[in-house]
């Protein structure tokens, strides 16, 4: 979805739904973490982004004020680096008073076979999309104890169910955060603390550009609606989630796929010949 898209895009929610409401979106400087960071202020939320490029993170910022008129507060923040996260959390809180939401959506992957992975290659993978998430949600949680008040954490990882064909580093990293999520509602619900996951299918963004054409015709084969999702569609299960319609909402994992959990395989680097048959998707 370009700007003008999610700038015109309706929503099912009532506008003042998270007023009040602080919410704290990572990656929100493209993709999905850009139309939650709209999504969330135009329902009323005080917005913090954050992620490592601040030129992307500024047109998430101009877009906002442009069509909302409502500022946010964005922070240059590398999710690998603890000392960052603690510092980024604390401006939040400085900023705003505290934090309502935090959603965990930046993450990186390149497709490739899995026997072809360099250890640099794996390492950043793993380190971003799990150790960076980590990250994220200790240093809110440990806020959120000390001043003893509520939080809310989404998670955006992956539809790992059957696997994940050259993206094997996400799919471990994903399954890692599904799972450290549904250990941590449970630890945190002593202090009023509930952690879910969004698992994203075929959902179109800037993020396609790193697949080959080959692959991305076929993408939407995937799924039996057979169709890609947009940015949209998983910022609305967030705003729900950071509603107070999800408060019995605990150490889920929600599926926006389409229903490719039980059709289809994506492969993003092209398929290999070895499965390429007819009908296949």
């Amino acid at each position: 979805m370009d700007e003008d898209a999610i700038k015109t895009q309706p929503t099912i929610f009532r506008e003042d739904l998270l007023e009040g409401k602080t919410v704290l979106i990572s990656g929100a400087g493209s993709g999905m973490g850009k139309a939650t960071a709209y999504l969330a202020a135009k329902l009323g939320a005080n917005v913090a982004i954050c992620g490592r490029t601040m030129e992307k993170l500024d047109s998430t910022v101009e877009m906002i004020r442009d069509g909302l008129g409502k500022e946010i507060l964005s922070v240059q923040t590398n999710i690998r680096s603890p000392e960052e996260v603690e510092d980024l959390i604390g401006t939040v809180h400085d900023h705003f008073g505290g934090l309502d939401t935090l959603v965990n959506n930046a993450g990186g992957q390149f497709p490739q076979d899995a026997i072809d992975f360099s250890r640099k290659g794996w390492l950043a993978v793993i380190d971003t999309n799990l150790n960076g998430t980590w990250w994220m949600m200790q240093e809110a949680a440990k806020r959120w104890r000390a001043d003893g008040k509520p939080g809310n954490i989404v998670n955006i990882v992956a539809n790992i169910e059957r696997g994940m064909p050259q993206a094997a580093h996400t799919c471990a990293a994903r399954a890692g955060v599904i799972y450290l999520s549904k250990t941590l509602a449970t630890e945190w619900a002593q202090w009023d603390v509930r952690v879910n996951c969004i698992g994203p299918g075929v959902i179109e963004t800037e993020g396609f550009r790193m697949y080959p054409e080959e692959a991305l015709k076929r993408f939407h084969k995937a799924n039996p609606m057979k169709m890609r999702g947009n940015a949209w569609d998983v910022a609305e299960m967030i705003a729900y989630l950071a509603s107070p319609a999800a408060r019995f909402i605990n150490g889920d994992l929600i599926i926006i796929d389409g229903g490719q959990a039980q059709w289809g395989v994506i492969w993003p680097a092209g398929m290999p010949d070895y499965f390429n048959e007819s009908g296949a998707a």
